[in-house]
């Protein structure tokens, strides 16, 4: 008991398709891994407020494409392209090296679990109750077609002197089953009485032999990420408890 497997990682590869597109040699391997690992955590903190769900990381030959999938595209295009561009040159320095830069949108914004733990979070930041954040983010993800949620926030709640952790559950979370499409996100909340981390976990509902997990992305005509993690039509279907 107590040994915790990553529902994202449990599932890359079966119905989860990996974050990192690429193939290199040994001695090329682990500066890939730290360089992917830099992209994440420069765009993330440079663009914390547009809402980032993912990064995604792709290596063709030369060529390093990276897809932003954010809630609020209008902020990181900036007006004309011009907030783009400039990310582009400030990676591209950070880097050394030249990137390409595209943008989508979240279809359900209250429908991943990314989004949700960080709405919760900003919400602990400005002082509001715990229980009263958990339970609203709950009931919008649950309007928004989830078949099940679950929150857990950890740390000194509501100020006190030992930290403690809470969770609250709406609908049913299989984790262990493979098939379930369970989206995962986890963030900290800086407050004043220190960190809060907020997990959030969301069920879509389960999938059939051959389909992907719901990748929650809107597609663009002339985008080059429009095709991104895009599947065919998928059908939730339920199992007897």
């Amino acid at each position: 008991m107590g040994q915790k497997t990553h529902p994202t990682g449990f599932r890359v590869g079966v119905i989860q398709p990996w974050l990192s597109t690429w193939y290199a040699k040994v001695k090329d391997y682990a500066e890939f891994v730290a360089e992917d690992a830099k992209i994440r955590k420069f765009i993330k903190k440079k663009l914390y407020t547009a809402g980032v769900s993912k990064i995604k990381i792709d290596r063709k030959a030369q060529n390093t494409t990276i897809t932003v999938v954010t809630a609020k595209p209008g902020i990181v295009v900036g007006r004309g392209g011009q907030g783009i561009e400039e990310l582009k040159q400030e990676v591209s320095k950070y880097l050394g090296k030249a990137v390409i830069i595209n943008v989508v949108e979240v279809a359900r914004i209250d429908a991943d679990a990314q989004l949700v733990a960080e709405s919760i979070a900003q919400q602990l930041e400005k002082r509001v109750a715990f229980r009263r954040a958990m339970k609203q983010a709950m009931q919008r993800t649950m309007r928004a077609g989830a078949q099940g949620i679950k929150v857990m926030v950890s740390g000194r709640l509501g100020g006190a002197e030992i930290a403690r952790s809470e969770w609250a559950k709406e609908g049913r979370i299989p984790l262990q089953t493979l098939r379930a499409d369970v989206d995962y996100g986890f963030t900290e909340a800086d407050t004043i009485m220190g960190k809060i981390g907020v997990k959030v976990w969301i069920f879509k509902g389960n999938l059939m032999p051959g389909e992907k997990a719901d990748q929650n992305i809107k597609a663009k005509s002339g985008n080059n990420a429009q095709n991104a993690g895009r599947r065919g039509k998928r059908r939730a279907i339920e199992t007897a408890e």
